[in-house]
């Protein structure tokens, strides 16, 4: 799921990703993580602090999986995730 926003944000120009998303992420420990019905419950429990749908989705997604999530958005911080970026 992050692939897909790295890479949007770096055709925009908006980060600067060495070489191949995908190679730049794994090279960084990131692991695929397919959406499930679990992210999807998740999601309809959190408060609105974030209006983006995709945030919210990687909100979620990091509560389920006590995972990390790579976000320059201070936004997503009001779901007690941890951020890193």
């Amino acid at each position: 799921m992050v692939e897909w926003e790295i890479a949007l944000k770096a055709s925009l120009g908006t980060i600067d990703v060495p070489g191949p998303v995908t190679a730049a992420l794994v090279a960084g420990g990131a692991r695929e993580l397919p959406v499930s019905a679990a992210h999807a419950r998740r999601i309809a429990d959190l408060p609105w602090h974030h209006r983006d749908p995709f945030d919210r989705l990687l909100a979620a997604q990091a509560l389920e999986e006590d995972a990390v999530l790579l976000s320059a958005d201070l936004a997503v911080d009001a779901y007690g995730v941890r951020r890193r970026w």
